[in-house]
Protein backbone atom coordinates (compact mmCIF):
# COMPACT_ATOMS: atom_id res chain seq x y z
CA UNK A 1 0.00 0.00 0.00
CA UNK A 2 2.60 2.20 -0.67
CA UNK A 3 0.14 4.80 -2.74
CA UNK A 4 -1.47 5.40 0.64
CA UNK A 5 1.73 5.13 2.89
CA UNK A 6 0.62 2.71 5.30
CA UNK A 7 2.25 -0.55 5.89
CA UNK A 8 0.81 -4.35 4.95
CA UNK A 9 -1.27 -4.47 8.55
CA UNK A 10 -1.87 -1.32 9.19
CA UNK A 11 -4.36 -1.42 6.21
CA UNK A 12 -6.55 -4.39 7.60
CA UNK A 13 -10.00 -2.75 9.05
CA UNK A 14 -9.71 0.30 7.02
CA UNK A 15 -12.75 1.81 6.06
CA UNK A 16 -12.21 4.90 3.44
CA UNK A 17 -13.10 5.42 -0.27
CA UNK A 18 -9.79 5.87 -2.85
CA UNK A 19 -10.21 7.01 -5.85
CA UNK A 20 -8.04 6.31 -8.99
CA UNK A 21 -7.40 7.61 -12.09
CA UNK A 22 -6.73 6.00 -15.12
CA UNK A 23 -4.07 8.23 -17.49
CA UNK A 24 -3.30 5.38 -20.27
CA UNK A 25 -4.32 2.06 -21.07
CA UNK A 26 -2.03 -0.24 -23.17
CA UNK A 27 -2.68 -3.17 -25.31
CA UNK A 28 -0.88 -4.98 -27.69
CA UNK A 29 -2.10 -6.34 -30.81
CA UNK A 30 -0.81 -8.53 -34.43
CA UNK A 31 1.15 -6.59 -36.17
CA UNK A 32 0.46 -6.98 -40.32
CA UNK A 33 2.48 -8.94 -42.12
CA UNK A 34 3.76 -6.32 -44.79
CA UNK A 35 7.07 -4.86 -45.41
CA UNK A 36 6.95 -2.44 -42.62
CA UNK A 37 7.28 -4.51 -40.52
CA UNK A 38 9.74 -7.10 -42.09
CA UNK A 39 12.03 -3.97 -41.91
CA UNK A 40 11.71 -3.49 -38.39
CA UNK A 41 12.68 -6.83 -37.49
CA UNK A 42 14.95 -7.58 -40.16
CA UNK A 43 16.60 -4.29 -41.61
CA UNK A 44 15.44 -2.72 -44.52
CA UNK A 45 14.96 -4.86 -47.68
CA UNK A 46 16.51 -7.93 -45.86
CA UNK A 47 13.59 -9.80 -46.48
CA UNK A 48 10.16 -9.00 -48.68
CA UNK A 49 7.61 -12.02 -47.93
CA UNK A 50 6.59 -14.55 -45.44
CA UNK A 51 8.28 -17.05 -46.80
CA UNK A 52 11.44 -15.19 -46.69
CA UNK A 53 10.53 -14.58 -43.26
CA UNK A 54 9.87 -18.01 -42.61
CA UNK A 55 13.62 -18.86 -43.99
CA UNK A 56 14.95 -16.56 -41.96
CA UNK A 57 14.12 -17.48 -38.77
CA UNK A 58 14.96 -21.10 -39.08
CA UNK A 59 18.18 -19.56 -40.79
CA UNK A 60 18.62 -18.00 -36.96
CA UNK A 61 17.44 -20.97 -35.16
CA UNK A 62 19.94 -23.11 -36.91
CA UNK A 63 22.97 -20.66 -36.45
CA UNK A 64 21.61 -21.09 -32.49
CA UNK A 65 21.79 -25.09 -32.31
CA UNK A 66 25.32 -24.52 -34.20
CA UNK A 67 26.85 -22.73 -31.93
CA UNK A 68 25.41 -25.42 -28.98
CA UNK A 69 26.61 -28.10 -30.74
CA UNK A 70 30.03 -26.54 -30.98
CA UNK A 71 30.76 -24.95 -27.21
CA UNK A 72 28.96 -28.66 -26.22
CA UNK A 73 32.29 -30.13 -28.87
CA UNK A 74 34.54 -27.91 -26.92
CA UNK A 75 33.36 -28.77 -23.91
CA UNK A 76 33.70 -32.67 -24.76
CA UNK A 77 37.34 -31.88 -26.65
CA UNK A 78 38.75 -29.96 -23.45
CA UNK A 79 37.54 -32.65 -20.80
CA UNK A 80 39.29 -35.56 -22.77
CA UNK A 81 42.47 -33.75 -23.32
CA UNK A 82 42.41 -33.05 -19.40
CA UNK A 83 41.59 -36.63 -18.07
CA UNK A 84 44.18 -38.31 -21.01
CA UNK A 85 46.64 -35.86 -21.36
CA UNK A 86 48.93 -37.70 -18.19
CA UNK A 87 51.76 -35.21 -16.98
CA UNK A 88 52.85 -34.41 -13.38
CA UNK A 89 52.16 -30.62 -12.38
CA UNK A 90 54.66 -29.79 -9.19
CA UNK A 91 51.54 -29.96 -7.04
CA UNK A 92 53.76 -28.78 -4.11
CA UNK A 93 55.50 -25.78 -5.16
CA UNK A 94 52.07 -24.58 -6.66
CA UNK A 95 49.97 -25.16 -3.36
CA UNK A 96 52.90 -22.91 -1.40
CA UNK A 97 52.49 -20.38 -4.02
CA UNK A 98 48.92 -20.37 -3.24
CA UNK A 99 49.22 -19.19 0.19
CA UNK A 100 50.62 -15.91 -0.82
CA UNK A 101 49.69 -14.89 -4.81
CA UNK A 102 46.16 -14.20 -3.94
CA UNK A 103 45.08 -10.92 -2.17
CA UNK A 104 44.28 -13.04 1.08
CA UNK A 105 47.06 -15.18 2.54
CA UNK A 106 45.78 -18.46 2.96
CA UNK A 107 46.60 -21.57 5.63
CA UNK A 108 47.92 -24.86 4.03
CA UNK A 109 44.33 -26.29 4.25
CA UNK A 110 43.01 -23.28 2.47
CA UNK A 111 46.05 -23.26 -0.48
CA UNK A 112 45.85 -27.64 -0.86
CA UNK A 113 41.87 -27.18 -1.07
CA UNK A 114 42.47 -24.30 -3.54
CA UNK A 115 44.94 -25.99 -5.28
CA UNK A 116 42.78 -29.41 -5.54
CA UNK A 117 39.79 -26.86 -7.10
CA UNK A 118 42.05 -25.60 -9.61
CA UNK A 119 44.30 -28.50 -11.41
CA UNK A 120 42.14 -29.39 -13.78
CA UNK A 121 41.91 -25.39 -15.00
CA UNK A 122 45.92 -25.62 -14.94
CA UNK A 123 46.36 -28.88 -16.94
CA UNK A 124 44.12 -27.67 -19.58
CA UNK A 125 46.22 -23.85 -19.75
CA UNK A 126 49.53 -26.02 -20.52
CA UNK A 127 47.85 -28.61 -23.01
CA UNK A 128 46.01 -25.17 -24.56
CA UNK A 129 49.63 -23.40 -24.96
CA UNK A 130 51.17 -26.63 -26.39
CA UNK A 131 47.99 -26.41 -28.54
CA UNK A 132 48.18 -23.08 -29.75
CA UNK A 133 51.59 -23.50 -30.16
CA UNK A 134 51.85 -26.62 -31.81
CA UNK A 135 48.81 -25.23 -34.62
CA UNK A 136 50.05 -21.74 -34.95
CA UNK A 137 46.54 -19.93 -33.67
CA UNK A 138 47.32 -16.43 -33.30
CA UNK A 139 44.31 -13.48 -32.77
CA UNK A 140 45.53 -10.18 -33.76
CA UNK A 141 43.92 -6.70 -32.89
CA UNK A 142 42.02 -6.79 -35.61
CA UNK A 143 40.15 -10.23 -34.98
CA UNK A 144 39.38 -8.83 -31.42
CA UNK A 145 38.72 -5.31 -32.87
CA UNK A 146 36.24 -7.33 -35.40
CA UNK A 147 34.21 -9.96 -33.32
CA UNK A 148 33.78 -6.53 -31.04
CA UNK A 149 31.90 -5.12 -34.04
CA UNK A 150 29.99 -7.93 -34.47
CA UNK A 151 29.22 -8.47 -31.10
CA UNK A 152 27.59 -4.67 -30.81
CA UNK A 153 25.89 -5.10 -33.98
CA UNK A 154 24.06 -8.30 -32.86
CA UNK A 155 23.19 -6.16 -30.02
CA UNK A 156 21.84 -3.63 -31.49
CA UNK A 157 19.71 -5.75 -33.83
CA UNK A 158 18.05 -6.72 -31.06
CA UNK A 159 16.80 -3.48 -30.44
CA UNK A 160 15.77 -2.63 -33.63
CA UNK A 161 18.81 -0.40 -35.08
CA UNK A 162 19.82 -2.84 -38.05
CA UNK A 163 21.74 -0.62 -40.14
CA UNK A 164 24.70 0.80 -37.38
CA UNK A 165 27.27 2.81 -39.14
CA UNK A 166 30.88 1.78 -39.40
CA UNK A 167 32.17 5.16 -37.26
CA UNK A 168 29.03 4.18 -34.92
CA UNK A 169 30.32 0.81 -34.43
CA UNK A 170 33.71 1.57 -34.33
CA UNK A 171 33.33 4.36 -31.69
CA UNK A 172 31.38 1.84 -29.16
CA UNK A 173 33.94 -1.31 -30.18
CA UNK A 174 36.57 1.63 -29.12
CA UNK A 175 35.23 1.97 -25.61
CA UNK A 176 34.21 -1.54 -24.92
CA UNK A 177 37.69 -2.31 -25.78
CA UNK A 178 39.04 0.26 -23.50
CA UNK A 179 38.28 -2.04 -20.57
CA UNK A 180 41.29 -4.94 -20.49
CA UNK A 181 38.99 -7.52 -19.06
CA UNK A 182 36.56 -7.70 -21.99
CA UNK A 183 39.46 -7.32 -24.34
CA UNK A 184 40.94 -10.22 -22.53
CA UNK A 185 37.67 -12.26 -22.59
CA UNK A 186 36.92 -11.58 -25.88
CA UNK A 187 40.75 -12.34 -27.38
CA UNK A 188 39.79 -16.16 -24.81
CA UNK A 189 36.85 -16.30 -26.88
CA UNK A 190 38.44 -16.04 -30.67
CA UNK A 191 41.41 -18.28 -29.24
CA UNK A 192 38.49 -21.36 -28.49
CA UNK A 193 36.93 -21.04 -31.63
CA UNK A 194 40.19 -20.89 -33.90
CA UNK A 195 40.96 -24.19 -31.55
CA UNK A 196 37.63 -25.60 -32.51
CA UNK A 197 38.31 -25.54 -35.95
CA UNK A 198 41.35 -27.44 -35.13
CA UNK A 199 39.45 -29.86 -33.47
CA UNK A 200 37.00 -30.11 -36.67
CA UNK A 201 40.34 -30.49 -38.86
CA UNK A 202 41.75 -32.69 -37.11
CA UNK A 203 40.61 -35.00 -34.57
CA UNK A 204 38.87 -38.39 -35.41
CA UNK A 205 35.27 -37.14 -34.50
CA UNK A 206 31.86 -38.83 -34.84
CA UNK A 207 28.68 -37.40 -36.07
CA UNK A 208 25.82 -37.95 -34.64
CA UNK A 209 22.38 -36.87 -35.87
CA UNK A 210 19.49 -36.32 -32.94
CA UNK A 211 15.96 -35.03 -32.70
CA UNK A 212 15.60 -32.04 -31.14
CA UNK A 213 14.26 -33.52 -27.92
CA UNK A 214 17.83 -35.53 -27.49
CA UNK A 215 19.57 -32.99 -28.86
CA UNK A 216 18.52 -30.52 -25.53
CA UNK A 217 19.12 -33.78 -23.54
CA UNK A 218 22.67 -34.22 -25.10
CA UNK A 219 23.60 -30.30 -24.68
CA UNK A 220 22.19 -29.49 -21.46
CA UNK A 221 21.26 -33.23 -19.57
CA UNK A 222 17.56 -34.11 -17.85
CA UNK A 223 16.48 -31.58 -16.25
Amino acid sequence: MHALKLGHDEVHGLDIEVSFTITEVNKRELADLDQELFDKLFGEGAVKSVSEVRAKIKEDAEKQFVQQADQKLLNDVTEHLVENTKFDLPAEFLTKWMQTAGEKEMDADQAKEEYEKSEKSLRYQLIEGKLIEANNVQVTMDDIKNHAREMIKGQMAQFGQMNPSDKELDDIAARVLSNQEEARRISEQLVSQKLLSVYKEKANLKVKELSYENFVKEVYGDK
